[in-house]
C-alpha cells in the first residue's frame, strides 16, 4: 500500500525548485539530500524516481531541488506529483499511542457498550488536529467526523481491528452542527 509523504504544490523561482506540502512526521529523513523519492501524478499509477539534490525550509515550507530538474518549466510539469513510500517498508512505531493513517483506515468503530458505529474511511489532518472520517454501518455514502483525541477515542487496537469511542452528546447525531434543522423563532 502506498503512503503519501509529500505533494508538489508548485514551482519556486527559475532554477527548478519545488514547493512541497509535507505529509510525514519525518521530513528530514524522507527528503534528505541523496534520497530517492518515488512519485506519480494523481490518478496515475506509474512511479517515477527522483533524487533529492537539495532541500531547505523557506517561510515554513519545504523547498526541494531534484536531480535533472533545472528550470521553472520542468518544475511546473511536476505540480501535483505525490511522493510515496510503500507501507511495507515502514518500521513499526515504538509508541503504542502513535499510528500511521493506513493502520487506522478500515478499523471498526464502536461505542464503549459495543454498539457498532461504522468504520474509518480516512484520517484527515487539519490545523485543529486529526479527525477520523467514519462511514456509518450500513451506509454507502456520507461521513461522521470524530476528533482523534484521547477524551473521545478511548481505545485503539489494530490487532483487534477496533476503535472504541466515547463521543460527547450530539456528536453522532446526523444533524449535528447543521443550523438549517434547528428550531429558530
Amino acid at each position: 500500500m502506498e503512503l503519501v509523504v509529500g505533494r508538489v504544490a508548485k514551482s519556486h523561482g527559475i532554477k527548478g525548485e519545488l514547493v512541497v506540502d509535507v505529509r510525514t512526521d519525518e521530513p528530514e529523513e524522507r527528503f534528505a539530500v541523496g534520497t530517492v523519492l518515488n512519485g506519480h501524478k494523481p490518478r496515475e499509477s506509474t512511479l517515477k524516481s527522483y533524487t533529492v539534490e537539495a532541500a531547505r525550509n523557506h517561510s515554513g515550507r519545504l523547498l526541494l531541488r531534484l536531480v535533472g530538474i533545472t528550470d521553472r518549466s520542468e518544475a511546473d510539469a511536476l505540480r501535483g506529483t505525490m511522493f510515496v513510500i510503500d507501507t511495507a517498508d515502514l518500521e513499526p512505531s515504538d509508541d503504542p499511542d502513535e499510528f500511521y493513517d493506513h493502520e487506522l483506515e478500515g478499523l471498526k468503530v464502536v461505542l464503549a457498550d459495543g454498539t457498532e458505529v461504522g468504520s474509518v474511511i480516512e484520517v484527515l489532518h487539519s490545523a485543529a488536529g486529526e479527525l477520523l472520517s467514519i462511514r456509518r454501518t450500513g451506509e454507502t455514502s456520507g461521513e461522521l467526523l470524530v476528533p482523534f483525541v484521547a477524551a473521545i477515542v478511548t481505545k485503539v487496537s489494530t490487532a483487534d481491528g477496533l476503535i472504541e469511542i466515547a463521543p460527547p452528546e450530539g456528536l453522532l447525531d446526523p444533524d449535528f452542527g447543521d443550523k438549517s434543522n434547528s428550531d429558530s423563532d
